[in-house]
Parts: structure tokens; C-alpha cells; sequence
């Protein structure tokens, strides 16, 4: 039983770091895109690199057992709120400061 709660935590805690990755690959992504030369080619090879992560991610943690799937997840989507809302307050500073 100790040993499948480890599992659990270990999945949730690999979902935060998949999920670090993907929504904060896709931040910076966005906002290298805004400036780049060819934005259509970062934002294409951005999003397969960072959908390959995550999918071997999930493949790999899973280990082909639906708990760990949906503790990774858990970790997953708890990421993507955390990135959503450090990255919301960077926004706002940067607005204020171009209205200046």
C-alpha cells in the first residue's frame, strides 16, 4: 500500500513537471512568435516538440496503469493553472508599462 501511494505522488509530481514544460514552452512560445521571422515554423515545431514530451511522458509514467495516467494528469492540469496565472500577472506589468 506505501508502495502505490509513492507510485501516485511520483505520477503527480511528473503531470506538474510535464505540464510546466508544455504550458510554459507554449508561453514562451507565443511570445518569441510575436517577434520572430518565421513565426509559423516556431509555433509548428514548438507544438510538436512539446505534444512528443508529454505524450512519451504520460507513456512512460503511466506504466499502463490507468492510476498513474490520472495522477499524471491531475499533475498535468494543476500545472497548466499555475502557469495560467504566473503568467497572467507578467501580462498586466507589461501592459502598465507600455501605457506609460
Amino acid at each position: 500500500m506505501n508502495n502505490d501511494l509513492l507510485s501516485m505522488m511520483l505520477s503527480f509530481v511528473a503531470g506538474l513537471i510535464l505540464g510546466a514544460i508544455f504550458f510554459g514552452g507554449l508561453w514562451w512560445t507565443i511570445r518569441k512568435g510575436l517577434r520572430s521571422p518565421r513565426p509559423a515554423m516556431l509555433f509548428l515545431s514548438s507544438a510538436v516538440l512539446r505534444m512528443s514530451i508529454v505524450v512519451a511522458g504520460f507513456y512512460f509514467v503511466s506504466n499502463g496503469q490507468w492510476q498513474r495516467l490520472l495522477a499524471c494528469m491531475a499533475g498535468f492540469i494543476i500545472a497548466r493553472l499555475a502557469v495560467t496565472w504566473l503568467t497572467r500577472g507578467k501580462q498586466k506589468e507589461e501592459r502598465h508599462a507600455s501605457e506609460s
